[in-house]
């Protein structure tokens, strides 16, 4: 399995391949090889920063002569007019690394700021339910999206298929119902050796809640319960294990289910909803 490290690695050498193709013509026709800049990265939005460590990777992977001083560091509150670093190299390399870096930034930015104000507005409403992602993510940027959730304050739900058993309303039906999901899951760990993959079973109402009770699991899912079904169930399962809400809930309804005393509350808008961080990387030029 690649670590985060290299998938995120594989992801900027596809996404350079897929933007310079056989040359950057436009840099090339009127940019000397050997001419030397400075862009600075100028914050227009008001937000939270993230990604200032990818892009540096970014800098590296294209040229590692690129001299990056950073002023700005992820998770800080930022304002418009702040300038997050300076990159110092080759005029060429700033120019074609400059959209990539860009589109890393903005987008990672842009999840951390939305995960901070859900979870500010939960913390501000008196109570200790924690955001959660989901694995709604663009593909290839996973890893970089979670990693943005984190910066903002939020939790990582799961990283793929491979570091939870989450039992879906899907498995369920197709195991005949959540005491076969769970068994199944069980009976599997103890025979791969995976006793430390944590069990999440989805449950659709109260009948459903009760067998997954009576079979037992780390953390249930209540989909699409109103807060009063979930203020229910929350009592329900009485601290038996984590709880957890999820299902159309937006930033406007999620109060009273965070009231109903869930652990957590996931949202797929975190990352595929999300409005990029308006930023731009503006050369140096010189006013001699």
């Amino acid at each position: 399995m690649l670590s985060v490290e290299e998938l995120n690695d594989k992801l900027i050498e596809l996404a350079f391949s897929e933007d310079i193709g056989d040359g950057d013509h436009t840099t090339l026709c009127c940019i000397p090889a050997d001419a030397m800049g400075e862009s600075r990265l100028l914050i227009k939005e008001e937000g939270i920063l993230a990604g200032v460590e990818v892009a540096k990777r970014v800098f590296h992977l294209f040229d590692p002569e690129l001299q990056v001083e950073v002023y700005i560091k992820d998770g800080t509150h930022v304002k418009p007019g702040d300038i997050a670093m300076s990159v110092k190299g080759r005029t060429q390399s700033l120019l074609q690394t400059e959209r990539l870096m860009l589109n890393i930034l903005q987008r990672m930015s842009g999840i951390a700021t939305m995960t901070h104000k859900y979870q500010q507005a939960l913390v501000d409403a008196g109570t200790k339910t924690r955001v959660l992602d989901t694995r709604k993510t663009t593909p290839g940027m996973r890893m970089l999206e979670k990693e943005a959730v984190k910066i903002g304050g939020g939790m990582n739900h799961r990283i793929g298929l491979f570091d939870m058993i989450l039992l879906k309303d899907n498995h369920v039906d197709f195991c005949g119902g959540v005491h076969n999901a769970i068994s199944r899951a069980k009976q599997y760990c103890k025979e791969h050796g995976k006793d430390d993959l944590k069990i999440e079973c989805e449950v659709r109402n109260f009948k459903e809640l009760e067998e997954a009770l009576n079979e037992g699991c780390d953390r249930i899912m209540f989909d699409n319960f109103t807060p009063e079904d979930t203020c229910k169930a929350v009592n329900i399962v009485a601290g038996h294990c984590e709880t957890e809400s999820s299902g159309g809930i937006t930033f406007e309804t999620m109060i009273p289910y965070a009231k109903a005393g869930v652990d957590f509350i996931s949202f797929g808008a975190l990352t595929h909803s999300v409005k990029g961080l308006d930023m731009s990387f503006k050369a140096v030029v010189s006013k001699d």
